[in-house]
């Protein structure tokens, strides 16, 4: 049996009869709030209280004394609804001719919320009004719907897409005879290294009940683990539709009780290997003495761990600390269940003060704190100076009078002689094709049609690659021919080639490049920017509208694939 006494005051530490074993809570939970000394009348009803409290600890009745705050706090906590622990009856085997009768028990699993939200008319509140229906279509002009039976499942292998059936998927499932626990061998428990642990639940293993042979079995050997201090590297298979896991099985003896913890192990693709140059290679990077000792302070007053002479307590009980999550989402729906016009009320005092740090701490670090801050300072660190390059030689100084400067005709911002120095250019290529374009067309003797032509070809190859890296290139090469056409009087030129692609598109279902234009604003060069167009600021924008009669859904689009994505997936 368990007693909870409550208090309508707290239980302070130095109440004059100097026994501190009844105040280890106040430890724990000590808030911010100041704290009153206690009356007269109030100690004598402590003295009661604490006589009570050791007459029913000697029959092992009382466990924790709590005042009335704390009462409160305990009582408001939405707690889950207690399942009883499910068993996990199997046969330990090692080798051929051994097995042991265990039964397992999740020690520690994480606690998920279940999935019980449901979508439901905003006004009837009813599930049943809500109907979900899903259609599948071809990528067509006419968005052919196709029946779900007619569709299969495909892996997408770098650029191609490889067909699964629910055949294939059942064939390659690993096939397993039923539930296991076999052990594989054995290894120094120094080999599996803490940050090994993986998996969401650790398992408590236990002899059978009412089965002395695997009781004798089963301790011999938790008890020649613990003394050779090896584990056992155990196959788990919950079930003969689950798949197998490498795990280690470690002893566990209590003066209780005795079993084995399982927790699972990582196969090679779950490491991350990482390697990182030692700190001790730097003369820099190695501490001082005060700066080691001062370290040590702080970690010493930061422990969580309450000594009082011969006794000690843990200041942090993960048992004792319920998820904020969970306390928070269920103080929301009860809530929302009996206020729904409401707004949700603030998060409680108290699921705050579990997530920070315990008073008692807090103020014992204050003085390592304040060493370990003088002892490393922190300075601001001023800009690198930038190293000069080859294009940062050759580049235009902006500074030399104008006369200094050679005269290029059409100056403007990003063409200088640094571009001219990339290299000799004699095309439009693939990598930065709207600078390429600004320096072919203004070469001596350049064709403008003819560098013009070389851009078309490569927005059609970026759009034919239909993918968002690509859609951007074509928006800038559309940028520059149109910069450039205002620039060298080929409005015309450029207009025309806007009308074909718009067409383009539509024709080729690329809309969703089309509404980046749109959005960027891309539009025909109108008599207002350039004097050898005949198209008004009017026409312009209607050229930029959508069409009504068509209203056509965005294709998904293809981001393409190449050989990155397989190595990537391999």
């Amino acid at each position: 049996m368990t007693v909870w006494k409550s208090l309508p005051f707290p239980v302070s530490v130095d109440d004059g009869s100097g026994d501190k074993s009844a105040s280890v809570h106040a430890h724990m939970q000590k808030n911010s709030f100041p704290i009153k000394d206690l009356t007269e009348q109030q100690k004598q009803g402590v003295d009661v209280v604490r006589k009570l409290m050791y007459t029913l600890d000697e029959e092992g009745g009382l466990e924790e004394i709590y005042t009335f705050r704390e009462s409160l706090e305990r009582l408001s906590m939405f707690k889950k609804v207690e399942r009883k622990p499910m068993p996990w009856p199997c046969q330990l085997t090692i080798g051929p001719n051994l097995s042991i009768r265990i039964v397992a028990y999740k020690s520690v699993t994480e606690e998920r919320v279940k999935k019980l939200w449901a979508i439901v008319d905003a006004k009837t509140l009813r599930r049943e009004d809500v109907q979900k229906e899903t259609v599948y279509c071809l990528n067509d002009d006419d968005e052919t719907e196709v029946q779900k039976d007619d569709t299969i499942q495909g892996f997408r292998y770098g650029s191609d897409i490889v067909p699964f059936s629910k055949e294939d998927e059942e064939q390659m499932k690993y096939k397993t005879e039923g539930k296991c626990f076999s052990v594989l061998g054995f290894t120094r428990s120094s080999q599996i290294q803490r940050h090994y642990y993986m998996g969401n639940q650790a398992l408590k293993v236990f002899a059978a009940k009412d089965d002395a042979n695997a009781a004798v079995a089963f301790s011999a050997l938790v008890r020649a683990l613990d003394e050779l201090k090896v584990v056992a590297v155990v196959r788990y298979a919950y079930d003969r539709r689950c798949y197998p896991q490498i795990g280690v099985a470690f002893p566990y003896i209590k003066d209780t009780y005795e079993c084995l913890i399982y927790v699972q192990l990582p196969y090679m693709e779950d490491l991350r290997q990482y390697v990182f140059s030692s700190l001790k290679n730097s003369k820099k990077c190695i501490p001082t003495v005060d700066q080691l000792s001062a370290v040590d302070s702080l970690i010493d007053s930061m422990n969580l761990v309450h000594e009082d002479g011969e006794t000690f307590e843990d200041l942090f009980k993960p048992s004792k600390i319920p998820n904020p999550h969970f306390q928070r989402l269920y103080q929301c729906l009860q809530h929302k269940a009996f206020h729904s016009d409401k707004p949700l009320p603030p998060i409680e005092q108290h699921l705050l003060e579990m997530l920070e740090m315990p008073c008692v701490v807090r103020e014992r670090c204050q003085a390592p704190l304040e060493r370990v801050k003088a002892l490393f300072p922190l300075k601001e660190v001023g800009k690198k100076k930038e190293e000069k390059t080859a294009q940062d030689i050759f580049k235009d100084n902006e500074d030399e009078p104008s006369l200094k400067k050679p005269k290029i005709e059409d100056e403007e911002e990003g063409f200088s002689l640094m571009k001219l120095a990339e290299g000799n250019i004699t095309s439009v290529g693939s990598v930065n094709p709207a600078e390429d374009f600004r320096i072919l067309v203004r070469k001596k003797n350049a064709d403008f049609k003819d560098v013009s032509q070389q851009l078309k070809n490569r927005i059609d190859q970026f759009l034919e690659n239909k993918g968002s890296q690509y859609y951007m290139k074509g928006i800038d090469c559309i940028r520059a021919f149109r910069e450039e056409a205002m620039k060298l009087c080929k409005v015309q030129c450029f207009n025309d080639f806007l009308q074909a692609l718009k067409s383009k598109l539509e024709d080729k279902a690329l809309s969703d490049f089309w509404e980046i234009m749109v959005q960027e604003r891309i539009s025909l060069i109108t008599k207002d920017e350039a004097e050898g167009s005949l198209v008004t600021g009017e026409e312009a924008e209607k050229f930029l509208a959508p069409k009504e009669q068509k209203n056509e859904t965005l294709p998904p689009t293809d981001e393409g694939g190449d050989v990155d994505d397989l190595l990537d997936m391999m």
